[in-house]
């Protein structure tokens, strides 16, 4: 790392970005932010770039690009661009040493893999990246000598308490999830779930789509497919163990049967300041756990009945080729519907099911495949909704 990391942030103006700049201003002097992304919120955007006085930006969305290349706020001398190109200019920007991807979607993929035939160190807290092309997004990176760094919590956690180990030494991953908003519930009683219902989670402060995700753990089925490549183990190596307080982030069990826990408070600025930092530490910017009072941590096993996105993640996984992509597409398409009020809550498990049931399964090699697969699934998926 340099003396000052050079960083660029896609996903600026989400929950993810809201916590970076936490920690970029704490750390002022540490890191410098050269380049910010965003979809459409196009205000917050300027208003992040006079704040950090960000050279470079990028809005992907064309009418808000528009609307923000004719705003009075945009400071002058600002490079501002538009689109998928706007975003490869950022992954691409030779003074980079950073890139951190928090955005929503398979939007990252594109520029994630130009950051990496470039070397840099990409923090992900992006899962589609990893879901849909983890083997392409490793090979990659490993060819070109680019670094991976997650910054989910759960993931930061395992790479914490890997801290080095040898491949031999790992028996498990235990991946902690909180259960989500309906972990007590019944079926009967998520059958008429509203989404203004799975929009509230009882530990996280997160962006929609995510937040649903948690509610029918399918947010945690995406984890376990991410962490298969990020920490190159077997899905029979990964574990998920419900947590309901969200303080153990995730552990680690190795061959002699000693397990080693990341625990802080349930706040995503401990993970990306982890990330960024990586090896070293510096100080926090929020109070950790209080040991002097009560402190409850309870754990139980996921209940794949009532939330089978787990158990389909999981198969999808194991199933290989364009399947993990499909799973994918197909919860985005119907986490959308969900939040329209065109399908019930439990009718998102039953369109990724139905997906993967059609979904041929070719060993995707290539970006474009990846892509093609990512299409057919979606449509798929869509024609599930409609054929309901």
């Amino acid at each position: 790392m340099s003396e000052v990391s050079k960083i660029v942030l896609f996903g600026a103006t989400g929950s993810i970005g809201e916590s970076t700049l936490k920690v970029l201003r704490k750390h002022a002097e540490k890191m410098q932010l050269v380049g910010i992304a965003c979809h459409s919120s196009y205000r917050e955007l300027l208003k992040i770039a006079r704040e950090f006085e960000v050279p470079n930006l990028t809005i992907f969305d064309e009418r808000a690009f528009e609307e923000a290349a004719k705003s009075p706020d945009l400071p002058e001398g600002i490079t501002l661009n538009c689109g998928m190109n706007g975003l490869l200019h950022l992954a691409t920007l030779p003074e980079v040493t950073h890139t951190l991807f928090a955005m929503v979607g398979v939007t990252g993929l594109r520029p994630a893999l130009a950051a990496i035939r470039q070397g840099k160190t990409l923090i992900l807290a992006n899962k589609e990246i990893l879901v849909m092309a983890g083997e392409l997004i490793t090979r990659e990176a490993k060819k070109n000598g680019a670094t991976l760094i997650p910054a989910d919590s759960e993931h930061n956690a395992i790479h914490q308490c890997l801290n080095g180990t040898e491949k031999p030494e790992l028996s498990r991953i235990l991946l902690t999830a909180s259960g989500g908003r309906f972990l007590n519930a019944s079926l009967e009683e998520m059958e008429n779930v509203e989404p203004e219902d799975a929009l509230q989670h009882p530990n996280w402060d997160m962006g929609p789509k995510i937040t649903i995700d948690s509610s029918t753990m399918a947010n945690k089925g995406l984890e376990v497919i991410e962490a298969r490549w990020l920490f190159d183990v077997s899905p029979r190596q990964i574990k998920v163990v419900i947590h309901p307080q969200s303080i153990v982030h995730s552990m680690v069990e190795f061959v002699d049967g000693s397990i080693l826990a990341q625990l802080s408070p349930p706040d995503m600025t401990f993970a990306i300041q982890n990330a960024i930092f990586h090896p070293r530490r510096h100080q926090r910017i929020m109070e950790t756990l209080d040991f002097t009072g009560e402190l409850r941590l309870d754990f139980q096993p996921p209940d794949e009945h009532r939330f089978p996105c787990l158990r389909l993640a999981r198969e999808s996984l194991e199933a290989g080729g364009a399947c993990p992509t499909a799973f994918n597409a197909a919860n985005e398409v119907a986490v959308q519907a969900f939040i329209e009020r065109k399908i019930p809550f439990l009718k998102i498990p039953t369109t990724i099911e139905r997906t993967l049931e059609k979904m041929p399964s070719p060993g995707l090699n290539t970006l474009q495949e990846i892509q093609e697969a990512d299409q057919i699934a979606r449509k798929l998926a869509e024609s599930s909704l409609t054929n309901a």
